[in-house]
């Protein structure tokens, strides 16, 4: 089975579809799979849900789908350095479900395990935990949350080899590893494609098992917050 393809558009080909949910890899800046963002903004596809630490800034990740409308909801632990998506969410067009990030990335997790939901102390007492089943384990109360189980997930990765093993730069693994296991198709964009077998088997950070599509292709180096010296 080939999974390398000539563009992130054909990566995509056959797998968009309004109204559905992407799990997203990156955390703020860095490791946002760019190329893939692009490529579902040129698609045109709409109402769609993102399930997403955040969602970059106004003009690159999430953020330039949230300039054309094009996303309906976003599951997320951050909102900050985006004004376009708190302008939306203050304003009542977008929908936001709040996530710890610990939390979220559990939920991402436990789906690409097959875990349908666990329990946590974390939110018990705030507004997290609303609407959500309660059970105290050793005197202690826990609310369930529920896996993610996406109908996609776009990821962005260092390396890849042709049968998708996956190897992330730095912090650039974040949120990457878990959301790309909890797609039902997974669709990664990577720096660098090499042989099968390259790759030493203890360095590889996501099996390939997870991977269906891969993309090779160019990316942008930002840096989220610059500071230097006056003097």
């Amino acid at each position: 089975m080939n999974k390398v393809y000539g563009s992130a558009a054909e990566a995509l080909d056959g797998v968009l579809q309004d109204g559905m949910l992407i799990a997203a890899g990156g955390f703020g800046l860095c490791g946002i799979p760019e190329l893939l963002l692009s490529a579902i903004k040129d698609a045109g596809t709409k109402d769609l849900t993102f399930a997403s630490n955040n969602a970059g800034v106004d003009d690159f990740g999430i953020g330039i789908l949230l300039q054309t409308r094009q996303v309906k909801k976003m599951i997320s632990s951050y909102v900050g350095e985006n004004a376009e998506f708190m302008r939306q969410y203050l304003s009542g067009e977008l929908e936001l479900e709040f996530n710890p990030q610990g939390t979220l990335a559990e939920r991402m997790r436990s789906a690409g395990c097959g875990i349908p939901g666990f329990y946590t102390k974390t939110g018990v007492g705030t507004v997290i935990a609303e609407g959500k089943e309660h059970k105290d384990f050793n005197g202690e109360t826990y609310i369930l949350e529920e896996g993610i189980f996406a109908d996609l997930s776009i990821v962005k990765a260092w390396k890849a080899d042709e049968t998708g093993n996956l190897v992330f730069r730095k912090t650039a693994r974040n949120f990457n590893p878990p959301a790309a296991m909890c797609g039902k198709i997974c669709v990664v964009e990577v720096e660098e494609i090499v042989p099968t077998g390259s790759l030493d088997p203890d360095g590889i950070h996501l099996p390939g098992i997870y991977v269906h599509r891969i993309v090779q292709g160019e990316h942008e180096k930002r840096i989220e917050q610059r500071t230097v010296r006056t003097a």
